[in-house]
């Protein structure tokens, strides 16, 4: 008993070897590399070297098996082997003596390579081509791929080299120039759920739709990661697999559990939302898995947002998708959602509790409704403005009534206000009668007895400088346009108050509580003759002109020689005391 069970279990092969393509016709999903190679064998035109590459589990390795049992058949050389004879079940046990796989993963240096240069000098024992199949060339060294390249360009007639790759951009230009490429593509999802329904009915086990769509969802286009996955799910699933046990089994949240996350959430109910969340970690839910299947959620609504309906675009039925959530938000609000859940999913690793993160991000959904973009606002505001300008938004203004004194109204009380009276038509006026206009405000005037309360207002406000030079002012007058005039005899006060020229309106203006323009006069000095010394009276006397106050202030400077008449003049002219008339 303990033999035959033994038996049993060694007899057990995994999905993904037993489904393992033996023919061209079975290899699926690569119809561009089957036709190119089925062509080649017939018309007999055969590469020394050739290079696969592709992702993982589309049929690398078992297309270069293919390729060799095709060009060793006893029965001759053939697209379809038949698979029945001494080479072709060897190879396809991998036991031929002509056909030797090599891993470029353990087999990575120079002296690797020379030993396949040594045996390459002999001929095939049994078959028709000696064969090399290394699989993830690109682990090679540099120094491995050197001692290559002239066996690779020129090798034996009956040398066969099959390259297989995940990562061509690390195998050197030099290697690839000397092989014809196949590159290998992704499975589609439909063509995985079929041979999942095949393998299933091979086995005996009945499997849901929907289970075996998310195991292909799961395996991203690799064959052979769904059919390991398929196994995987097999085997606790007895005799039916449904996607109920595989949430229980594997602990995944599902996108209808995310569903009802989201839904609470963006609906407001940010209570019942943390209530789910913390229910999906007790049933051990990752935090990596709750972030990754809401980025799925938002990715899948904002497709069928731009019309997308097919369900292997979208990763689920279209049963599943709350269109009610979908209808509610705009598509930039489903770009921030998916673009917020992609950012925490690259935070989860610094995180200091990730499933505070998850809490925090299902809370804000609460204020998406909301969200708007620059472009979204600009393309309203285009749109309201066309659309006054067309005369299909009309703007409207409520009429408000206007009380003068609305004080004195409401002082009064209602029993003793009087109703509106019915206007009267006016009547005719006669030509010689006059209706008086009545009076304008007698607006206030500015006086030289208002400079002290307009220089203390200055310097009240942090201006005391301007506020001293205002007291410089001798005279104030109006002009017949309402401005006011200043007068002043100083030449140096008259240009600094120039210089703040707006600073005096505004402070005159809020004396006055009337906006009042400013203008400046500058008045002729007055001078006192008995303070010019005399050594300036005789400078004037002789050249004319008039003696500045700076020249009776700086006099004494001034050495009195009144037999030098010339040397004094250069003194006064260099110390500034003299003007001249002209150039006043």
């Amino acid at each position: 008993m303990y033999n035959l069970r033994e038996m049993q279990r060694s007899t057990y092969e995994v999905t993904a070897t037993r489904k393992r393509p033996q023919d061209f016709d079975r290899l699926v999903g690569q119809d561009f590399v089957v036709s190119t190679l089925e062509n080649a064998i017939k018309e007999n035109r055969i590469a020394h070297a050739y290079l696969f590459s592709g992702p993982r589990g589309v049929g690398k390795t078992s297309s270069a098996r293919l390729l060799a049992k095709s060009l060793n058949c006893q029965r001759g050389m053939s697209a379809h082997p038949c698979g029945v004879c001494d080479s072709c079940r060897e190879i396809a046990k991998g036991s031929s003596v002509d056909v030797i796989e090599i891993d470029g993963a353990s087999n990575t240096s120079v002296n690797d390579i020379r030993a396949i240069k040594e045996e390459i000098m002999f001929p095939p024992q049994t078959s028709r081509y000696k064969i090399y199949i290394i699989d993830e060339v690109h682990m090679l060294s540099t120094s491995a791929f050197n001692a290559l390249l002239k066996t690779i360009e020129e090798p034996p007639e009956y040398i066969i080299f099959i390259f297989a790759t995940t990562e061509l951009q690390k195998v050197p230009l030099t290697i690839r120039s000397r092989c014809q490429q196949f590159k290998f593509k992704l499975i589609s999802q439909p063509l995985i759920m079929e041979c999942l329904r095949s393998a299933s009915e091979d086995i005996g086990i009945k499997a849901d739709e929907d289970a075996l769509f998310w195991i292909a969802k799961e395996s991203t286009g690799s064959m052979r990661d769904a059919y390991t996955l398929f196994d995987q799910v097999a085997a606790f699933s007895e005799d039916h697999i449904t996607l109920e046990k595989i949430r229980e089994k594997l602990a995944i949240a599902g996108f209808s559990a995310i569903a009802e996350v989201a839904s609470a959430a963006i609906q407001g109910k940010q209570d019942e939302a943390i209530d789910r969340i913390s229910s999906l970690f007790s049933q051990g839910v990752s935090a990596e898995e709750i972030v990754r299947d809401s980025a799925d959620f938002f990715r899948t609504l904002l497709l069928y947002k731009e019309g997308i309906r097919k369900p292997e675009i979208l990763g689920t039925a279209l049963s599943d998708i709350p269109e009610s959530i979908a209808e509610m938000l705009t598509k930039e609000q489903l770009e921030a959602a998916l673009k917020a859940f992609l950012n925490l999913y690259r935070d989860l690793r610094y995180s200091l509790s990730p499933r505070f993160e998850i809490e925090l991000l299902f809370s804000r959904l609460g204020s998406l409704q909301y969200l708007s973009t620059p472009d979204v606002l600009m393309k309203k505001l285009e749109a309201l403005k066309e659309g006054v300008a067309e005369g299909s938004i009309v703007i409207k203004k409520k009429l408000t009534k206007v009380i003068e004194d609305a004080s004195a109204a409401a002082a009064i009380p209602s029993q003793m206000q009087i109703p509106a009276a019915v206007p009267e038509e006016p009547q005719p006026r006669r030509e010689e009668e006059k209706v008086p206009e009545p009076a304008e405000a007698q607006k206030k005037t500015a006086s030289i007895s208002d400079l002290k309360e307009i220089s203390s207002m200055l310097a009240n406000s942090k201006k005391s400088v301007l506020a001293k030079q205002l007291m410089d002012i001798e005279g104030i007058e109006e002009s017949e346009d309402g401005a006011l005039i200043l007068s002043l005899s100083k030449a140096l006060s008259f240009n600094n108050l120039k210089l703040q020229a707006k600073d005096i309106e505004k402070a005159f203006s809020s004396y006055l509580g009337h906006a009042v323009p400013i203008r400046f006069r500058l008045t002729e000095e007055k001078k006192e003759e008995d303070d010019i010394p005399e050594n300036m009276k005789k400078l004037r006397a002789i050249f004319g002109g008039i003696i500045s106050k700076a020249a009776t202030v700086s006099a004494s400077a001034v050495q009195e020689e009144p037999n030098d008449e010339e040397d004094n003049y250069d003194q006064s002219v260099q110390s500034g005391y003299f003007e001249n008339e002209d150039d006043e």
